[in-house]
């Protein structure tokens, strides 16, 4: 009895220290790689050279690859030993296993069970050997006496147990997130990306506005910065180190956000051009030269046009100028026009809108990118992919380029987009060598902007509300090819005309209307106006009326609007010459009087009509 027990002692303590010695065995860690096939490879060649290869997927989803196991002291002795040969990285350290999970290496054990304790060698037989024989029993039984059997009462019988209450479930444990890396460890987990990898981190940093600078896979102080802007936005440490994890989340939400707007290259060979569009937010809809039109899809508010042309300078200009007038191009907004290329922002409280085009070898490309205002920050993204990616490709475009921009032009151009157009237009005439115009005042009325013969910015210099006659001044100097002279006398029943826009922007240039100047006075007696009969539209107002001789007798005046009283429709009045240059002298601009007498041909009043009057426009 004394020999077994000492024996089985002597066994458990025996194995309990060598499953002690079991569960410390530690690797060699010597690399770490992104994807099993890579892991596989590395493997591979380092098991060429040692015979202890072994490979673990990690909790972090990367592949290490290791030599082991050891025990602690062997493990450290092995390290040195191979470091000092330079037979392994110099960055390889002892890890004790904790983070590895499935086995991959040897090929085939990936989801095997991690390697077993090594087996304890047989126990030497440590019993003494010369210990005493048992004593022998007695050969004969020794007879006892029965004893006698107590009484046993009979039990009372107990009462039925009440039933227990069914146990409320437990909730599942939710699972114990993986230990964070220490700074040094993401260090270390950093240093074995290939660039490829750095770089797709510096590309998922500028998607969310953080990195600026050039995609180099470089780690350098601006990609510290975006690292650390990420980790606040995400409300971590900013260390400026990504761990394994971080690093996961955030090429995660990259390649989700990728996913939401489809974002994919788009080559169109017609137009010549290569762009990133969010095909999950447009699709292809038409060509109409020199556009490529992507329209929205499953109402998502966004559109793309691509702009392709031959041209020169002159194409690029009268491109610039036409996209101002869209609808998809609102007024409020920077726009930018340099020697070869152009930008134009527009934005309002329902759309915005991004323009650019540039020139290079006899060819005009670009693209505008249409959105509502409310999706600004998702789209500032998508823009920021089409900017980086926009290139012209090949020596193709749509369409021969239009440089003159006239009307018929003008119109080709915008066909298939709404065109913006102004609230009304009046017609003026210059009266200054710099440009300036005097026109009705109604063409100037609750007007946003106003312009010159559709795309010159001009301001208002004064508005009488009493005589009906507005001053507006270009903002840039132009060169009037004529300017009004101002005729004070005239004779009733004489010839007039008036020169005007009556069909508004619709005609390119203005008409002569002619009729007669019936008086002197309004029918008031109202020595300030001129009373016509002549068939005049609302387009017309603004014009100058002139005489004979080709001079100024007065400026056409809007028809009254008096329900009460209609009259004929060829009754019109006119603001009186004299009253119109007092007007301008007060407002500084001297008017020049009229020294020509007798009649001029009609062609050279043609002529003089078409120099100086011109189409202003109220835009709202």
């Amino acid at each position: 009895m004394t020999r077994l027990t000492l024996a089985l002692t002597v066994m458990a303590a025996l194995a309990f220290g060598a499953a002690a010695q079991a569960q410390q065995l530690v690797w060699v860690q010597i690399e770490a790689q992104p994807t099993l096939v890579e892991g596989e490879e590395r493997a591979r060649a380092y098991a060429s050279a040692f015979p202890d290869v072994a490979g673990f997927q990690m909790t972090s989803g990367w592949y290490a690859i290791a030599l082991g196991p050891y025990a602690p002291e062997l493990a450290a002795i092995r390290l040195a030993d191979l470091r000092a040969e330079r037979l392994i990285p110099s960055d390889s350290y002892v890890n004790d296993g904790r983070n590895y999970r499935q086995p991959f290496w040897p090929v085939g054990n990936l989801g095997a069970p991690l390697p077993e304790a090594v087996e304890v060698a047989p126990l030497p037989d440590l019993l003494p050997q010369n210990l005493p024989e048992p004593l022998p029993l007695p050969e004969e039984d020794i007879a006892l006496a029965p004893l006698p059997e107590p009484p046993v009462a009979e039990p009372e019988p107990l009462p039925e147990p009440e039933p227990l209450p069914e146990p409320e479930p437990l909730p599942e444990p939710e699972p114990l997130p993986e230990p964070e890396e220490t700074p040094a460890e993401a260090r270390r987990s950093e240093s074995l990306l290939d660039r490829p990898a750095r770089e797709a981190l510096q590309i998922a940093l500028q998607w969310y506005g953080h990195y600026t600078a050039a995609i180099d896979g470089a780690f350098g102080p601006g990609t510290r910065n975006s690292m650390a802007a990420w980790q606040t936005e995400q409300g971590l440490e900013p260390t400026g180190v990504l761990t394994t994890r971080q690093r996961e989340t955030l090429l995660a939400g990259y390649a989700q956000a990728q996913a939401e707007l489809g974002l994919a290259t788009v080559t169109e060979p017609e137009a010549g051009i290569e762009i990133t569009l969010p095909l999950a937010l447009v699709a292809f809809d038409h060509y109409e030269p020199p556009f490529v039109h992507f329209a929205e899809k499953d109402g998502s508010g966004v559109r793309v046009i691509l702009i392709s042309q031959p041209g020169d300078q002159g194409t690029l200009y009268g491109l610039y100028d036409v996209l101002q007038t869209l609808e998809a191009v609102p007024l409020d907004g920077p726009r930018e026009r340099r020697e070869r290329s152009f930008t134009i922002e527009g934005r309002n409280g329902s759309l915005a809108s991004h323009t650019y085009a540039e020139l290079s070898q006899g060819l005009v490309k670009g693209y505008m990118l249409v959105w509502n205002p409310a999706d600004d920050d998702r789209m500032a993204r998508v823009l920021a992919a089409m900017q980086a990616s926009f290139r012209s490709v090949g020596d193709r475009a749509l369409d021969p380029g239009l440089v003159a921009m006239p009307d018929e032009a003008r119109q080709g151009l915008l066909s298939g987009l709404e065109v913006r157009r102004p609230k009304l237009s009046r017609s003026g005439f210059f009266v200054d060598s710099a440009g300036a115009v005097l026109t009705t005042i109604e063409a100037v009325d609750q007007c946003r902007r106003i312009t010159i013969d559709r795309d010159i910015e001009a301001d208002v210099e004064f508005a009488d509300a009493a005589l009906g006659v507005a001053l507006v001044k270009p903002r840039t100097a132009m060169a009037p090819r004529a300017v009004a002279t101002f005729q004070t006398t005239a004779r009733a029943g004489a010839e007039v005309a008036v020169a005007g826009f009556s069909y508004e922007d619709k005609l390119p240039a203005p008409t002569l209307t002619f009729g007669t100047l019936d008086d002197l006075a309004g029918l008031n007696g109202e020595a300030g106006l001129r009373r016509l009969t002549l068939a005049a539209l609302p387009g017309d107002a603004g014009g100058p009326v002139f005489d004979g001789a080709g001079a100024v007798l007065g400026m056409l005046l809007p028809k009254a609007d008096d329900p009460g009283r209609q009259l004929p429709a060829e009754v019109s009045f006119a603001a009186a010459a004299a009253s119109l240059a007092t007007r301008l002298s007060d407002a500084g601009t001297a008017a020049q009087s009229a020294t020509a007498s007798g009649a001029v041909a009609p062609e050279d009043l043609t002529r003089i009509a078409e120099d100086m009057t011109v189409l202003v426009s109220c835009w709202n």
